[in-house]
């Protein structure tokens, strides 16, 4: 195999530094080359830490199209394929062609705010939420037919990846990164004779857009959107459409990778 320029983003916890200066020693031993800094002509990503670690890399990289490896110096590590005790066997299987490429897609939250257009993406999820303890009511239309007047707390829209995430704690389903949908999750809702509100996932196809109008009083009008734990606040939006996006995740899977049983390892 021909070697290969491998860039490297760590956390600064100890037992994240450890395996940085173990994989730098085993990588140089093998003649791969190490970028000091990301660029395209990058072969490799590999992201030590958590999840929270592989997500702020994505983010910090626009989404980069080059193939990644995470290790995992965290706890739950859904993203991460290897522990730190594999390193000599990551660099075998590597080298041999011994990996397969899972894509994972990504949502797109289009916001306008005093005609403002804003655009963020998030690899597990996107959400609406208020600024405030008070609850918001949104305007709710799915490929452009109105559905409901939504109240509640907010609204969760995640990937199939990102349905093991925040999505899962709040009741929602776990969906196979196969699938091409997005999962619109309530959080909070009312449901009484004075509001009414869907109180389980609704499942989207990848042709269909996720429409959203806020109806609140100004004092109460202001959004947090979240966007894989990143969040920014406006104030007066005016609309929200959520859609799949055009950039994906190019994870490096080993050939003892399987899904299910991650799941069954890491949840139940």
């Amino acid at each position: 195999m021909d070697k290969k320029k491998i860039f490297i983003y760590a956390n600064g916890t100890p037992s994240s530094r450890r395996t940085e200066r173990k994989l730098l020693a085993k990588l140089d031993k093998s003649g791969h080359t190490i970028a000091n800094s990301f660029s395209g002509e990058v072969d490799l990503m590999v992201v030590i830490g958590g999840d929270g670690t592989f997500l702020q890399a994505i983010h910090n990289y626009d989404f980069p199209q080059v193939p990644i490896i995470g290790i995992n110096t965290g706890h739950l590590g859904f993203f991460q394929e290897i522990m730190p005790s594999q390193l000599d066997e990551f660099i075998f299987n590597f080298e041999q062609g011994k990996y397969s490429i899972q894509k994972l897609t990504t949502v797109k939250m289009r916001l306008v705010e005093n005609d403002k257009e804003h655009i963020h993406i998030g690899l597990n999820e996107v959400a609406i939420k208020g600024n405030s303890t008070h609850s918001i009511h949104l305007n709710i239309s799915i490929g452009g037919s109105f559905i409901e007047r939504f109240s509640g707390d907010g609204l969760l829209i995640a990937t199939p990846a990102g349905s093991t995430a925040y999505n899962y704690s709040l009741g929602g389903s776990i969906v196979d990164p196969r699938l091409n949908i997005l999962q619109v999750t309530p959080i909070a809702p009312m449901n009484t004779t004075a509001y009414r509100a869907f109180t389980s996932s609704i499942l989207l196809p990848s042709g269909l857009s996720l429409g959203v109008v806020p109806d609140m009083k100004d004092k109460d009008s202001a959004l947090r959107i979240i966007y894989d734990g990143n969040y920014k606040v406006y104030e007066h939006v005016s609309e929200i459409e959520v859609t799949f996006s055009d950039k994906e995740i190019h994870l490096l899977r080993f050939e003892n990778y399987d899904f299910w049983n991650k799941v069954k390892t890491k949840f139940l």
